[in-house]
């Protein structure tokens, strides 16, 4: 078999894992939206949303080193956090129905928080196991210098 047709198939298993990732922090965050109110709710919804910031963009490149989808979901959210000090939003939702769904109203220091905790699970959930021979070279050495015979030895 070719590295490539492999590398295709961990891609396909990657993103398998990631969209049911997503399924089930969605649910999460029906669930959260449900039945849990006030600031834990809020707080939890948060870090929900951005996690799945997170996976999508992460489903979206599969070939992204793993701290980009984490990066780029967080600088999403916050920006979208801090587009709330401006009348823009607002503005949008006038013009687009629904769209108070993504840009939200009101600017909150600690959704900051909440995102970063969100994206930082995503984060440490996605890294390769210690000891994994992922996002390394695949040799049998794993990368280790080649072994030498010693000094005065004969080469065969």
């Amino acid at each position: 078999m070719s590295t490539s047709s492999l590398s295709r198939r961990g891609r396909r298993s990657r993103r398998a894992r990631l969209a049911v990732a997503a399924a089930c922090i969605l649910v999460a965050g029906l669930a959260v939206h449900a039945f849990a109110d006030g600031p834990v709710g809020g707080f939890a919804g948060d870090a929900l949303y951005a996690a799945l910031i997170a996976v999508i963009v992460a489903f979206a490149v599969p070939r992204a080193a793993r701290w980009v989808a984490p990066v780029v979901a967080l600088a999403f959210c916050w920006a979208i956090e801090v587009l709330q000090l401006t009348p823009l939003p607002r503005a949008i939702e006038v013009a687009v129905p629904g769209s108070y769904f993504v840009f939200g109203s009101t600017f909150q220091w600690i959704d900051l928080v909440a995102y970063a905790v969100g994206v930082a699970v995503v984060a440490a959930v996605s890294r390769p196991a210690a000891g994994s021979s992922r996002d390394a070279r695949t040799t049998p050495s794993g990368g280790a210098p080649e072994r030498r015979p010693p000094e005065g030895t004969p080469s065969r």
